[in-house]
């Protein structure tokens, strides 16, 4: 299944720079998933896929996927148990409102960086940078 409509290469890489600028300022791990279409909810996929990219092997259980079905104009930010435990239950409602905001206008790349990167403001609050943080999960997009 190729997803290639949904963001050119050149858009791909943008995004790819945008996870690496937001990881700048946490220790936590951010990923992006496309596809075209889920058969279940979107959380539901995005927890199984989280789980299929061992995104749960982090050393603080501090990964984050924004899952996208672009046929399906649906998506989902599902966190780790570590950010779960210790954020408020509405935790990503502003990322996926800005998100939103662009998805409307067809503006999937920047919706994605502009989600991104408040996602990585959003966990600096709760997992600040560390000296000896290293890069745990890749930034490159993932598609299924």
């Amino acid at each position: 299944m190729k997803t290639t409509i949904f963001l050119t290469k050149e858009e791909e890489k943008e995004v790819v720079e945008a996870i690496q600028q937001a990881e700048k300022d946490t220790s936590g791990e951010i990923r992006v998933h496309l596809e075209k279409t889920t058969a279940i909810d979107p959380m539901e996929r995005a927890i199984a896929v989280f789980f299929e990219l061992e995104m749960n092997k982090t050393k603080d259980a501090n990964g984050v996927l924004i899952y996208v079905a672009t046929q399906d104009n649906k998506f989902a930010i599902c966190g780790d148990k570590g950010i779960n435990e210790v954020v408020p239950s509405d935790f990503w409602e502003s990322t996926k409102q800005i998100m939103i905001s662009h998805f409307k206008n067809k503006n999937f790349k920047q919706g994605l960086i502009d989600g991104i990167l408040k996602a990585g403001t959003e966990l600096k609050k709760y997992f600040p940078h560390q000296d000896d943080d290293v890069d745990e999960l890749s930034n490159e997009i993932s598609k299924g």
